[in-house]
């Protein structure tokens, strides 16, 4: 895998087309758990793309010398080496915020997003493409956090990015908007319910949007001429 149009397939299919939320459905847990907010949802979206893009470039690397018997093992090490690292970073430069997520943290290595990308992909493919797979997975499930994050955190408080400075620091005190009044205040949307909730209106809207342009495409196309190879007729048994 080495031509641009394979690296843009890759890009395509990290963000949309195989985008592991809301397409592969993995790593629903910590997705649904954390959302609550925007700097929540950023803070574990960004530690996930950190541990998938490292894991997946090791496990490239060493792909050819790990024997079929000891694969899956390995795998897992790699990523909790990974996974301790990003938790070691986090205490030491964002600590509010690692004590806010809690065990979601160490649980990133527990991620079957992570976990499937390293048996399903890298451990097939070379390093650079192994690296873009692993940014586009963890951009593509990270966006997803940040977009449940946005929307449960408008829709229960009233707000976007409050808190902020959790993982920006002191300058990110002053980066809250309040879109609805200061009293407002809707609990569902950030109890586990609204996660739900938002997680399956972002599935429905990303499947609406996906059959929309298989129907531009198919009226780009034309009609189907009878004859033509492009019809595939089924034998019915019975």
């Amino acid at each position: 895998m080495s031509d641009s149009s394979s690296y843009r397939e890759l890009v395509v299919n990290g963000l949309w087309k195989n985008n592991p939320a809301l397409v592969q459905l993995l790593g629903l847990c910590p997705l649904l758990a954390v959302t609550g907010s925007v700097v929540n949802a950023l803070g574990l979206g960004l530690a996930t793309l950190l541990v998938l893009v490292g894991s997946n470039v090791v496990v490239s690397l060493i792909r050819h010398q790990v024997s079929d018997a000891v694969r899956l093992p390995a795998f897992v090490m790699v990523i909790a080496t990974f996974t301790t690292c990003t938790e070691l970073l986090m205490k030491a430069y964002t600590f509010e915020l690692y004590t806010v997520l809690g065990i979601f943290i160490p649980l990133i290595v527990t991620n079957c997003a992570i976990l499937g990308r390293a048996e399903a992909f890298a451990s097939k493919n070379g390093v650079w493409a192994s690296a873009l797979d692993g940014l586009m997975m963890g951009a593509g499930f990270a966006l997803v956090l940040l977009a449940i994050g946005a929307l449960r955190e408008l829709l229960g408080s009233g707000t976007l990015f409050a808190d902020m400075q959790l993982l920006f620091g002191p300058t990110a005190e002053s980066w809250t908007i309040r879109l609805l009044p200061q009293d407002y205040s809707f609990l569902v949307a950030i109890l586990p319910p609204g996660a739900f909730l938002v997680t399956g209106f972002l599935i429905a809207l990303k499947n609406a949007i996906d059959q929309r342009n298989q129907r531009r495409n198919a009226l780009k196309q034309g009609p189907i001429k009878a004859g033509s190879k492009r019809i595939r007729t089924t034998e019915v048994a019975g």
